[in-house]
């Protein structure tokens, strides 16, 4: 059994009950808390999990409280209504900010040395929420940001280009939702930029609004499919929580609460943070272009016009 991996998951919905799966799967973690509103829910997705202890590492695995926080390394919230179709991540934030009032400050009683993941939508407000509801370091607190998002943008340039994913470097920053960017200044393909491979392959025609388009819209279509999005968000959860186990600081784009990065403070959203074990270590200054910095302070500028309405 790994020592000293302890992962506490605030609630058991499909995004929650499939971290504790994944983690579950890929080694990482020695004990794994399920705490849920819903008490049942909770113990029924962790038996479920652990019936297949046979065929994993040894590890723990149970529902609990708040109490059972204690000694943490990784708080992960997955709590709150959850994004339906036709609703934007920002639809969400009154109601989510009001759950998470009541939730922040059970959690800090029993796991004040954790870091802190948020993964719920609006995810970039939620993590701004906690970041001031916990009075953490700001480090403390990560949000899954574009994680996902840039997961996403490298699929389609590898579906687009016949290019393995492996050798595609490209970025999404900013917002988690509609002021998302793509800094193609950044994006790379085996060291060729992306931008001319995609120029090549489809000369005149207007690839980057279709890209990002693409990607602002994946989740949307994945819901509207099946309901919910769980599987892929699970994956790159899971990666992060890799990243501060290992003390990585592996370079992701994740979101954290700026602090002058650019100009900008007082807002969470994503950038190159590298993630180790205290959470996120330091900001990788990229070089945007004047265009791309343009997109970075609207994207700023949006979110903070939703989060200096909530009061704390």
């Amino acid at each position: 059994m790994i020592k000293g991996r302890k992962v506490t998951i605030l609630g058991t919905g499909n995004v929650g009950s499939t971290i504790a799966y994944t983690l579950a799967l890929k080694e990482l973690a020695s004990e794994v808390v399920l705490v849920d509103i819903n008490e049942e829910k909770a113990e029924g997705e962790a038996m479920d999990i652990i019936q297949g202890a046979r065929f994993i590492a040894p590890m723990k695995i149970y529902s609990g409280s708040y109490s059972d926080a204690n000694d943490s390394d990784i708080v992960i919230y997955t709590l709150g209504m959850p994004r339906k179709a036709g609703m934007t991540r920002l639809d969400l934030v009154n109601v989510n900010v009001d759950i998470f009032r009541g939730v922040v400050g059970e959690v800090m009683q029993h796991a004040p040395e954790a870091v802190h993941l948020v993964v719920s939508n609006p995810v970039d407000v939620l993590t701004y929420a906690v970041t001031k509801l916990s009075g953490l370091p700001t480090g403390r607190v990560i949000g899954s940001g574009t994680l996902l998002d840039t997961s996403r943008l490298r699929a389609i340039l590898s579906n687009r280009t016949g290019r393995s994913y492996v050798n595609i470097h490209a970025y999404v920053l900013g917002e988690h939702g509609d002021t998302s960017f793509i800094p193609w200044s950044m994006a790379s393909i085996f060291g060729v930029k992306a931008a001319d491979c995609m120029d090549a392959k489809y000369p005149g025609q207007n690839w980057r609004t279709e890209v990002l388009d693409d990607v602002r819209k994946a989740g949307a279509r994945v819901i509207a499919g099946k309901g919910a999005t769980y599987f892929a968000i699970a994956m790159s959860v899971c990666e992060i929580c890799k990243d501060i186990f290992t003390n990585s600081k592996v370079i992701v784009s994740v979101s954290s609460m700026l602090n002058g990065q650019y100009g900008i403070d007082d807002v969470c959203l994503s950038l190159p943070f590298a993630v180790g074990a205290q959470g996120i270590a330091d900001c990788l200054y990229a070089r945007f272009t004047p265009e791309e910095e343009e997109h970075l302070r609207a994207s700023a500028d949006a979110l903070k016009a939703v989060c200096h309405e909530i009061k704390f």
